[in-house]
């Protein structure tokens, strides 16, 4: 028998052990679970001469088996992994910097993936199976996990997670990484401290979740934000006044399904100064503009899209998904809503870099009047890095809000 053989039978008998001896009948801490773990690592390693470094691994596996996500375990715990891809029971993907590989190892059946999905919904009390086989879900550290089961997955459950890193990234991380540039930062800085609407687009994993946040340290301490998500996974910080709302889905015992569109509704009798919707992507577009047309300056959100003016066009389908409505008047309502549309983008060198910062003019002649601010300049390529600025092409327009909440005065303004 070879030594992998070996190691999944050694693994296998160890948890089998210690799963029959955990008392059922009270909770059972971590630390009595590992003492087992140990103690039977410790009569196998003197049988089969096992090193201490094959202990200890043998150890953090059988735990991981029992108490945590299986072999997947190790790929949540590092830092490097961005997102992890479960095709099933045998394969099993992992992005890093970018970059996506097969991983060495999978699960060693289709029930130990089932136990470990099962685990992931319930802890968010959600619900996946064969009537209902698509989930959103979330981890215990904030990672997105979107899970697909039989009869729509073909080749066995799918389970996609993406990682967020463990401390959230600031603005100034996005200047290092030559995502946005100081002035472009400092400029929208200003922007969230005036209470102006931004709306973020970008494509899947151009980092508009991770953008959010950065922009939302610039939000007055003073204020009460209401986050409203499918899953919650924004990592806002040094909000005193913070509520956090999560979308819920029906069930089979009769639990009634709980929409965006309810609590962004809801929401609004709930004195927000802001309301951040983590993600539109339906009819709760219609929701989303009424906040923003009534009173709720400063509220962010994100949406999918490829560039600046295809979020608009995407947010005039959106709207009328949820309400039919005369075009012009979808238009006029977007105009008056939103004030600016930052576009992220993910280029060729697997970079995320902010492409377009556009600011939304207003409405004429049956059309949404646009004026790009700042727009990213590709230079050419240097050592397979894409190279470039993002260049200030146009000034804000719309200078009211920035006045009336003393972020500029009158006198720079002028000097500008």
């Amino acid at each position: 028998m070879d030594s992998a053989k070996k190691y999944e039978e050694w693994k296998q008998r160890i948890s089998d052990n210690v799963r029959g001896r955990i008392d059922l009948s009270r909770e059972v801490p971590d630390a009595e679970i590992q003492e087992m773990i140990d103690a039977l690592i410790v009569g196998l390693g003197r049988s089969c001469g096992l090193s201490l470094v094959q202990r200890q691994k043998l150890g953090k596996s059988v735990f991981h088996s029992i108490r945590k996500m299986d072999v997947i375990q190790e790929l949540i715990d590092s830092n490097d992994v961005t997102e992890i891809m479960i095709n099933g029971m045998d394969s099993i993907f992992i992005e890093k910097a970018g970059h996506i590989y097969q991983w060495d190892r999978h699960f060693d059946t289709k029930e130990k993936l089932e136990d470990v999905i099962q685990q992931i919904v319930a802890k968010c009390n959600r619900a996946v199976n064969e009537a209902s086989p698509i989930v959103d879900a979330r981890l215990e550290n904030g990672a997105r996990v979107n899970i697909v089961l039989a009869p729509v997955a073909l080749n066995g459950p799918i389970v996609t997670i993406r990682r967020f890193p463990d401390k959230p990234i600031l603005m100034k991380d996005l200047i290092s990484f030559g995502s946005i540039t100081r002035e472009a930062s400092q400029e929208l800085s200003g922007l969230v401290r005036a209470g102006y609407n931004i709306f973020i687009s970008g494509g899947t994993g151009s980092g508009k979740t991770t953008f959010l946040n950065a922009l939302s340290h610039d939000i007055p301490q003073s204020e009460r934000i209401i986050t409203i998500e499918d899953s919650a996974e924004l990592q806002l910080q040094e909000i005193p006044n913070l509520v956090r709302l999560e979308t819920r889905t029906a069930n089979a015992e009769g639990t009634k399904a709980i929409t965006i569109r309810d609590l962004i509704k809801s929401s609004l009798r709930m004195r927000p100064d802001r309301i951040i919707v983590g993600e539109v992507r339906g009819s709760e577009a219609i929701d989303m503009l009424q906040a923003l047309n009534t009173g709720h300056d400063g509220s962010l959100s994100t949406g999918h899209a490829n560039s600046s003016k295809d979020m608009l066009t995407r947010l005039e389908t959106m709207v009328l998904m949820g309400m039919d409505l005369p075009l012009a008047a979808v238009r006029r309502q977007i105009a008056s809503g939103v004030d600016i549309i930052v576009h992220l983008g993910r280029l060729r060198d697997k970079s995320r870099r902010v492409l377009e910062i556009t600011e939304i003019i207003g409405f004429e002649e049956g059309e949404i009047v646009t004026k790009p601010i700042y727009r990213f300049e590709e230079s050419g390529e240097e050592k397979g890095k894409v190279t470039g600025n993002l260049v200030k092409v146009g000034r804000i327009t719309h200078t009211e809000k920035l006045l009336a909440s003393g972020v500029i005065s009158r006198e720079d303004l002028y000097e500008a």
